[in-house]
């Protein structure tokens, strides 16, 4: 008779939590393995999810563009707006005029895969804010500064030049909402997510971190992106031109320097990925001769690695 309680209690323990005296115990959903902090490797966007602070949305009342600042503002003081900066990061052959404004180029649309000709004023081209500002308005951002705001609407980690359309049919759509059709991309575009969330200490709801957690868990050593640069304003359709603009140093970090910074610098330079390959010079490292955040899509520091 005794067994038999003891049977019926275990049974009724799957479906609740802990019972005592049961073995059975239920999986710590707050983590992002599922078991407390242990599985995930370090670094990666899969336990960074575990520092996201979970709580419910706010109202969006009271959200405007405006409340993030000016648009594009040049944020790194490399003398060009954030649009451009953003533009000659991701787009390949890319032509430059003025020192800034890119004006042609080819984006590999990481939402859709597809190859897109971008012609200034006449584009099929967005910058996209990967949190949305609606978002970040309802999960924190409403409290901050006007100038924290200004920083996240223009700060690189947070900008992908990406298809218009598609852009436009996520709105503010966070990760359990809208995923980017291309699913190759899925796991680097969570893990952007997940690092402007932590950086800017913006809180996610229950159903996005497990929204996080479902894609992470597919990719597990996904880096979590750091922030990088944009590309400095280059002499030709190349991108770097050695002037101290780019992540080594200089101008763009605060620095007076005419060279990049580390073992690199110099005046070499890579239209693209193709090109670095064809050098035998893959993967780049920051400070490495030729590297760019042009080339360096996840901003980690490592250009050309896939």
């Amino acid at each position: 008779m005794a067994f038999s309680v003891r049977a019926a209690l275990c049974a009724a323990a799957v479906a609740a939590t802990v019972v005592t005296g049961c073995r059975t115990t239920a999986p710590d959903s707050g983590s992002a393995d599922g078991s407390g902090q242990g599985k995930a490797p370090q670094g990666s966007a899969l336990k960074a999810v575990d520092d996201l602070t979970v709580k419910g949305r706010s109202p969006r009342t009271g959200y405007s563009r405006e409340r993030f600042g000016r648009s594009w503002v040049d944020i790194d003081h490399n003398d060009c707006g954030t649009r451009d900066d953003i533009l000659r990061r991701d787009l390949t052959q890319d032509a430059v005029t003025g020192g800034c404004k890119v004006t042609a180029g080819v984006l590999d649309d990481p939402y859709t895969g597809r190859r897109i000709h971008f012609t200034r004023g006449h584009s099929d081209v967005d910058i996209d804010h990967v949190v949305a500002l609606s978002d970040a308005w309802q999960k924190g951002a409403s409290q901050w500064s006007r100038d924290k705001r200004e920083s996240l609407a223009n700060d690189p980690l947070n900008l992908l030049a990406v298809d218009a359309s598609t852009n436009r049919s996520k709105g503010d759509g966070d990760t359990a909402t809208w995923l980017p059709p291309n699913k190759g991309f899925r796991c680097a575009y969570v893990a952007r997510q997940v690092a402007v969330k932590k950086k800017y200490e913006l809180r996610v709801t229950r159903a996005e971190k497990d929204a996080m957690v479902k894609v992470l868990k597919g990719c597990p050593d996904e880096k979590l992106p750091s922030a990088g640069r944009p590309a400095p304003p280059g002499q030709d359709n190349g991108g770097d031109t050695g002037t101290g603009r780019d992540n080594g140093g200089g101008k763009g970090d605060g620095g007076k320097g005419t060279g990049g910074g580390g073992k690199g610098g110099g005046s070499v330079t890579y239209r693209n990925c193709d090109a670095v390959r064809a050098a035998g010079k893959a993967p780049l490292h920051r400070g490495d001769p030729g590297y760019s955040g042009r080339l360096d899509r996840d901003g980690d520091g490592v250009a050309c690695d896939k």
